[in-house]
């Protein structure tokens, strides 16, 4: 950029810049725009994230549930996040981590279930193909240091078969009776373990429900990226069935007996 009056109106000279501007990348040699605008980079750090997903077996199908809060940084930013996504007539895929890559995550699986019914064929997606499906997808952009910042689970009916799996971001996969994300995989993870392994094909309907929201509130208690804001979602035979956000009864008169609580 020439500032001189004599220089008004002039062309800008292609190959210097005796400011230092960066003005265009096809005007300055290579080295010059790199170190303006810095190498090509991906991303190293979730803007805004959500917190656990909690999931297990009962008697009837799957229960999975989520609170549906998105949190920028440490900042309870978004209060309205829903983390449960149908996918298909017998599939729920919840997601930790980072929401837009989620996002993506829910426009790969829109566009597959679209192609699917296109094709006509009398094949429906099943829970495992579409784990499968997440699986690859997950471990794809891992190999190309561009991870989708997530952990997923995958919870579903699949001719009469329960199927409840696990996919992170670095294409880690494992199948359980219980699973849980986040800091759920601490503080729920040996509630589930202790109340659901060994009791998942005894378990009405009402005992899962009751052992989901205890886990629930212990998150809510102690997991400061979480709310009081939770949907919950049961998967069985007859369909899939997502409850509208509900909060849970809290008692915090514990806390004042806890040396450096409050005044």
């Amino acid at each position: 950029m020439q500032h001189h009056p004599a220089s008004w109106g002039k062309a800008r000279p292609e190959h210097g810049d005796e400011y230092n501007t960066v003005p265009l990348y096809q005007n300055l040699p290579q080295n010059l725009t790199e170190s303006a605008y810095g190498p090509m980079t991906r991303t190293q750090t979730p803007l805004v994230t959500g917190t656990s997903i909690l999931a297990f077996k009962y008697r009837d199908g799957i229960m999975m549930a989520a609170d549906m809060l998105g949190s920028y940084g440490s900042l309870s930013r978004f209060r309205d996040i829903k983390r449960l996504t149908p996918v298909g007539n017998s599939t729920v895929v919840g997601a930790s981590g980072d929401i837009s890559d989620y996002q993506y995550i829910q426009h790969l699986l829109d566009s597959l279930m679209v192609k699917e019914h296109c094709a006509d064929d009398g094949h429906v997606l099943g829970t495992p193909h579409i784990y499968e499906y997440l699986w690859r997808v997950m471990y794809n952009r891992r190999s190309k240091f561009n991870p989708l910042w997530n952990s997923l689970v995958v919870g579903g009916i699949e001719k009469g078969e329960k199927f409840l799996g696990y996919v992170d971001l670095r294409g880690t996969t494992y199948q359980s009776t219980t699973i849980a994300t986040g800091f759920g995989a601490h503080l729920a993870q040996p509630i589930l373990r202790k109340r659901v392994e060994g009791r998942e094909n005894d378990l009405t309907e009402e005992e899962a429900v009751e052992i989901m929201n205890d886990c629930l509130r212990v998150l809510f208690y102690r997991d400061a990226r979480s709310m009081n804001k939770f949907q919950r979602a049961k998967i069985t035979e007859s369909g899939i069935e997502v409850t509208e956000p509900y909060s849970l009864e809290t008692e915090w008169g514990f806390a004042e007996k806890i040396s450096g609580y409050g005044a």
